[in-house]
């Protein structure tokens, strides 16, 4: 039976185009997503891929829906976490809630998702996981030091993740994107999305597709040699 590989926050922008991108290379999908219903249900018959809504922020809920799912489709071989949100503001303006909110959803949501799936790919001695971070774990950025702490945090729990896991054939690593044309992007005002263009040397956003080629790479056969690592995919606007 092909592998099982659930996807967070799977229906919309970069997670859609690697549900579609998995999907399309064999793999059995469940993408997961929160509240948008009408367009995860589309999302769903449009590309013949599972659907399921939880909240990666709560940890019963990430443990109680991935047994459910393994009980019904067998052990998660693939994660896939990209679950995010943003909640922009300096932080001298920040309310306590849209940091506690950001780290909840982005990064705690890693240690909910990842516990819930590794009992069994121990068992199995095997397992891919895949944590998506962004270029401004790496750079910083205005106005986001709730995002860019949380996403920073994902490189590091990566590499905890990836030793502890290593001798049981479990590679974990992370694939930080750039700027990529999104929904989220495509909302920032034509004047700052056109600055930020002109600082990325290839000159353009990245295409969705392009994130989910690097995924796919990493939860292959042959990337089973590489774990702990970063992947950055961001047009050359960080070279780290």
């Amino acid at each position: 039976m092909n592998k099982l590989a659930v996807v967070t926050g799977g229906t919309r922008g970069i997670g859609a185009a690697i549900s579609q991108d998995l999907k399309a290379k064999g793999y059995r999908v469940i993408a997961n997503y929160h509240t948008n219903h009408e367009a995860a249900q589309n999302f769903a018959a449009q590309h013949d891929v599972v659907v399921q809504s939880w909240d990666v922020s709560d940890a019963k809920a990430c443990q109680d829906h991935m047994q459910q799912i393994q009980k019904e489709h067998g052990p998660t071989e693939i994660l896939v976490h990209n679950a995010g949100i943003t909640r922009d503001g300096f932080l001298h303006k920040m309310p306590v809630y849209n940091w506690q909110a950001v780290i909840q959803t982005n990064l705690n949501s890693c240690f909910h998702m990842a516990q819930a799936v590794l009992e069994s790919m121990r068992e199995n001695n095997f397992g891919r996981i895949v944590l998506i971070s962004s270029v401004n774990a790496l750079k910083g950025q205005r106005g986001q030091t709730n995002y860019c702490a949380a996403k920073a945090g994902i490189i590091g729990f990566a590499k905890a993740l990836a030793l502890e896991s290593a001798l049981k054939n479990i590679t974990v690593n992370v694939v930080a994107p750039g700027y990529v044309d999104t929904e989220m992007v495509q909302a920032i005002s034509q004047p700052i999305l056109e600055k930020i263009i002109q600082q990325i040397p290839k000159g353009r956003l990245a295409q969705a597709n392009e994130i989910a080629h690097a995924v796919g790479f990493l939860v292959s056969d042959a990337a089973a040699y590489i774990t702990g690592e970063t992947l950055n995919v961001n047009g050359g606007l960080y070279l780290s």
